[in-house]
């Protein structure tokens, strides 16, 4: 296949520098466009939305018609896989997602994989849809939340701060394992059920990786990070996969070196010159405009969005934002990053 058949972000994970940078954003199907909202009214509730083919397809697609992108990403979200394994879990409007806490329970009992990937067979069918319906140079992402996250979320059943679930790490460290062992294999099976129905690449978000002692870092995300790596890998899984650390801090070189990733996501808080250092040289690096200049605008976002092309201009690099798109952010203010980003301004 001839490099301008390959979609410019799978060029870029696999270590070619290209100016400009292929773009896509975080979150770019959702509440900043107003037909989303719209189409967001036609689901009951969020997990109905997510397990809807024909809206997750439509979700995915907006912002495709609207913006000049790279890139498609699978619309779901990280909490089908709790979800899949038996654990109650809703959605709160305005207050974000609840499940029932596993801390509190004097054993904690799941469901099994085959079972779970079962359930999660309309994702598939999502991911199947969007492959068909998107160009052949646009790259189609699939993901999934990293074992931890995920996890905090099992045992808080909230996110918001931490310090519940990281208490558990102390109380019941072999509880916390054997959890984390059956989000590692559920999480891969996902993920390999994704890339057969044609995702292109996959990212793990990994969103709760600050505030981790050194040696809590390397038990709950480096160790189970690399073990999905593995596994992704045994299940015949070849496309390169995306690592997003946020707030990993310190961690994010042990992080790039360990796990496997092919790629390291950046948050806002990191800078070029420190994640350039850390990572292994020519390792794809994606990100990290800060989401809050899609809200201001003007010389702010049109400043920040050109010092971040700056910045990683001499390493394979993905134009992203350091987290996920505010409802406040602005479809103008997006199709001018893009502009930018392209060098059409």
């Amino acid at each position: 296949m001839a490099d301008q058949e390959i979609p410019a972000l799978l060029r870029v994970l696999n270590g070619e520098r290209l100016d400009p940078p292929p773009i896509w954003i975080m979150r770019q199907a959702g509440r900043y466009l107003p037909e989303y909202r719209e189409l967001r009214t036609r689901a009951k509730n969020f997990l109905d939305f997510c397990y809807s083919p024909a809206l997750a397809t439509e979700a995915v697609m907006q912002p495709l018609r609207r913006f000049p992108l790279d890139a498609a990403i699978l619309f779901s979200d990280i909490l089908v896989v709790p979800d899949a394994l038996g654990q109650k879990v809703w959605f709160v409007e305005g207050e974000g997602p609840r499940l029932e806490p596993l801390i509190g329970q004097e054993t904690w009992s799941f469901g099994d994989s085959e079972k779970a990937i079962q359930r999660l067979a309309p994702v598939y069918e999502a991911v199947e849809r969007i492959r068909a319906a998107i160009p052949k140079d646009i790259a189609l992402i699939g993901f999934a939340g990293a074992p931890w996250t995920v996890a905090t979320y099992m045992l808080q059943g909230r996110g918001g701060d931490k310090d519940d679930a990281r208490m558990e790490v102390y109380r019941r460290p072999e509880d916390v394992d054997a959890l984390l062992d059956v989000l590692v294999e559920t999480t891969a099976q996902h993920l390999a059920a994704q890339v057969r129905a044609g995702a292109d690449c996959l990212q793990i978000f990994e969103s709760w990786a600050e505030g981790l002692p050194p040696l809590i870092f390397q038990r709950v995300i480096v160790g189970p990070t690399r073990k999905l790596f593995a596994r992704v890998r045994e299940l015949g899984v070849t496309v390169p996969i995306i690592g997003f650390p946020r707030g990993a801090g310190s961690g994010i070189g042990a992080y790039a070196h360990e796990t496997g990733v092919n790629a390291l996501g950046v948050d806002t808080q990191t800078s070029a010159m420190e994640v350039i250092e850390a990572a292994p040289e020519g390792m794809a690096l994606q990100g990290n405009l800060d989401p809050l200049t899609l809200i201001v605008g003007g010389a702010a976002l049109e400043k920040a969005a050109r010092d971040v092309l700056n910045d990683f201009r001499f390493v394979p690099h993905i134009f992203n934002l350091g987290h996920g798109i505010t409802p406040q952010a602005t479809p103008e203010n997006v199709e001018r990053l893009v502009k930018i980003v392209k060098g059409q301004v």
